[in-house]
């Protein structure tokens, strides 16, 4: 919990030295996939799992802990809900955290609604991240592999091979320093110019290279219409 508060604290305190940071921080060392798809439908119910320190308008935000930003805390493979009920659920940076990936998958399944999308964000080549835990990376196709009762409509690269050696670097530099202001330090000053290198990424996504050394990859899945309605 400690993480996650601090985080949000970074994101949203008004406190002088939080503002500060806020503007003098780098950017991510990654761009976003700008071919990614944004425009699958959203309902009266959409759900957010792995929310916490985050605020998402339009979504029922869950996480394990009732940390700032959450709605209803919950494990994601037992979720409080009933079956078909929301229209788009996102799990974005979630399914490394958890012991069991196809239980999260199913529960998921159970939730979403007939003819609803799950969007699904997992890392590939990343660094270890415990929050609060870290098991396992992914490829398109293992994910494909938890999902065996939803229909993929769209998958590829969020992050793209830039992103994965640009944040290599920088976590292999703050290793050489364990003190937390040279980590900072370190962070700022490889972070700027590391800002511009990324957007290499913008070439390389639009390849099929880029699953060689992917940081994250996406799939938008579709829960089938019962027969009669399909």
């Amino acid at each position: 919990m400690g993480g996650v508060d601090e985080l949000y604290r970074q994101r949203h305190s008004r406190a002088w030295r939080y503002r500060l940071w806020r503007l003098i921080a780098p950017p991510p060392p990654r761009i976003m996939n700008p071919r990614e798809p944004r425009d699958f439908p959203l309902g009266r119910w959409n759900l957010y799992i792995g929310g916490a320190g985050s605020t998402v308008p339009g979504y029922v935000n869950v996480d394990l802990s009732a940390a700032p930003g959450v709605n209803v805390a919950a494990d994601a493979a037992h979720l409080p809900f009933p079956p078909d009920l929301f229209t788009r659920v996102e799990c974005d940076a979630v399914l490394e955290h958890v012991r069991s990936p196809e239980q999260v998958m199913r529960e998921i399944t159970r939730v979403l609604a007939p003819g609803g999308y799950a969007h699904v964000v997992v890392p590939f080549c990343h660094p270890f991240h415990a929050y609060p835990e870290d098991y396992r990376r992914f490829t398109p196709d293992g994910l494909r592999l938890l999902a065996p009762q939803l229909e993929p409509c769209a998958q590829g690269w969020r992050t793209g091979p830039t992103a994965t050696v640009l944040l290599f670097v920088l976590e292999y530099v703050k290793l050489l320093f364990p003190w937390r202001f040279w980590r900072a330090a370190v962070h700022f000053t490889l972070g700027w110019p590391f800002a511009l290198l990324r957007y290499a990424d913008l070439l390389l996504l639009r390849s099929g290279r880029a699953a060689l050394l992917g940081n994250h990859c996406y799939i938008w899945f579709r829960k089938p219409l019962p027969a009669a309605e399909s």
